[in-house]
């Protein structure tokens, strides 16, 4: 699938080759995603699409010596239900969760093998170590070298934080936990 442009696993190898070349930051996307309807036909394959080229970006980083100075991101803004959603019986997808929601972080900083925070046995509430988005936004900044409570935009004649005013940087999950 490497060959076939414009897949996934091609905007790997570019990205790969965009940072070797001195690129500070690159961002991937793959689309289609949002499963209301037909998660039992589409995950698999978005899973496929997906799963090989990524590992085997962070593979070719470590490999070339470039993981440790590269930080490498793969989540979303939110996750979904535990449960399906429609028909009962036959469930064909599943809503959006802003309750929890999964990411995986490699080189760059990160604690390797941490699993940070955890759900009841449901999926539906957090247990342990709650992380809202404003506070992966804070250490991922954080990660970058990037003081969070000076990255500000104007909007509408006021200067506001990106990470608002509760973004905290995520301890548990850096390398060097002395933040």
């Amino acid at each position: 699938d490497v060959h076939r442009q414009g897949s996934y696993a091609s905007n790997c190898l570019i990205a790969r080759r965009l940072l070797e070349r001195g690129v500070r930051f690159v961002q991937l996307m793959h689309s289609g995603w949002d499963q209301h309807s037909n998660l039992h036909t589409q995950l698999e394959i978005q899973c496929r699409d997906t799963d090989a080229p990524s590992a085997a970006l962070v593979r070719d980083l470590k490999e070339r010596g470039m993981l440790e100075d590269t930080l490498v991101v793969w989540g979303g803004e939110f996750g979904r239900t535990p449960f399906g959603q429609g028909d009962p019986v036959n469930p064909k997808g599943r809503d959006h969760f802003g309750k929890a929601f999964a990411w995986w972080l490699a080189g760059g900083g990160v604690n390797a093998g941490t699993v940070y925070g955890a759900t009841d046995e449901f999926g539906w509430n957090i247990t342990e170590n709650p992380v809202h988005v404003h506070d992966m936004q804070a250490s991922l900044l954080h990660l970058c070298g990037i003081d969070h409570t000076r990255l500000t935009f104007r909007y509408q004649g006021r200067q506001y934080r990106l990470t608002d005013i509760h973004g905290e940087i995520v301890p548990g999950i850096m390398a060097n936990s002395g933040v």
